[in-house]
């Protein structure tokens, strides 16, 4: 693809916003043509990738033959910080610089190209105080500037996930699941279960092949494996990432499905469940089809 094809540009970056912009950059470095129209996107946190797919495919949705790309990255030297609370210090040591880019298209033509169609894609904003201060960029008492991360930030994310998969639920789920879950809700209200009982947690790996959850942190994929009941090779691919690049933020997602084309036996028809965290807090969701 020449970059004179490309008709959209979306560039996100949470913690990085120069002037000019990382779209200006890539189009000065790559010569793209004039009449590209460009989207840099800013302050979303880890999840910032998949809400620029879901940007770019609306954008492709209203305008026919067209390319789109999305580049997802994170720079943090800027935002490094330099002073000695152990909640924000803990950025230095887990985040990590990362980019992936992805070509989204709806050309026929280039249908034959494709590896994946997007199928489903979910978006969930939290607004609640303790959700909008779970990861906070501030300052400490001595004026340095740094992201702390709350010590609430697994319940946060959990909550987020809950009302995510809770919408992306009834899109994905094969109906034996659905109606599992009915079935428990309703027993539940009249009576026929103690009301301490645990909920009924559908089984995504009934229609899902293969996982990519955002490389946060240990902990949190620790709670993510336990709350939608996977399994240690379920996990993997995060888990992989996390402890040879880090939590590279928005990229994360694409360096796991990287992971799964080259070390696992993807194939035609499988599914892959992308799930990311923000700040905001954020939680988003993707499912893709895999094509060939």
């Amino acid at each position: 693809m020449a970059p004179k094809e490309v008709d959209f540009l979306v560039v996100n970056c949470s913690l990085f916003s120069p002037t000019p912009s990382l779209c200006a950059m890539a189009c000065h470095h790559f010569k793209f043509r004039s009449s590209l129209r460009t989207y840099n996107l800013s302050g979303q946190g880890c999840s910032a990738s998949l809400l620029s797919v879901d940007l770019a495919s609306e954008l492709l949705r209203a305008n026919p033959n067209s390319i789109a790309v999305v580049v997802s990255t994170e720079l943090i030297t800027s935002s490094f910080y330099h002073g000695h609370l152990k909640g924000m210090l803990l950025q230095n040591t887990l985040f990590r610089c990362g980019g992936a880019a992805v070509m989204l298209t709806n050309k026929a033509s280039r249908i034959a190209q494709a590896r994946y169609r997007l199928q489903n894609l979910v978006r969930t904003q939290c607004a609640s105080e303790e959700s909008y201060r779970a990861v906070y960029q501030q300052e400490d008492a001595e004026g340095n500037c740094g992201v702390a991360l709350s010590k609430e930030i697994v319940k946060v994310a959990g909550g987020a996930m809950k009302t995510n998969l809770t919408q992306l639920g009834p899109l994905v789920l094969p109906l034996s699941e659905q109606l599992k879950v009915v079935y428990s809700m309703v027993s539940r209200r009249l009576g026929l279960v103690p009301a301490d009982a645990p909920k009924y947690v559908p089984s995504f790996k009934s229609c899902i092949h293969f996982f990519c959850i955002h490389a946060g942190g240990r902990a949190v994929l620790d709670g993510i494996e336990k709350n939608l009941r996977l399994m240690p090779e379920d996990m993997a691919p995060s888990r992989t990432v996390l402890k040879e690049m880090g939590n590279t933020s928005s990229s994360s997602i694409w360096y796991e499905l990287r992971h799964i084309e080259e070390h696992l036996p993807i194939q035609h028809g499988h599914k892959v469940l992308q799930l990311a965290f923000g700040s905001g807090f954020k939680c988003n969701s993707a499912v893709w089809t895999r094509l060939r």
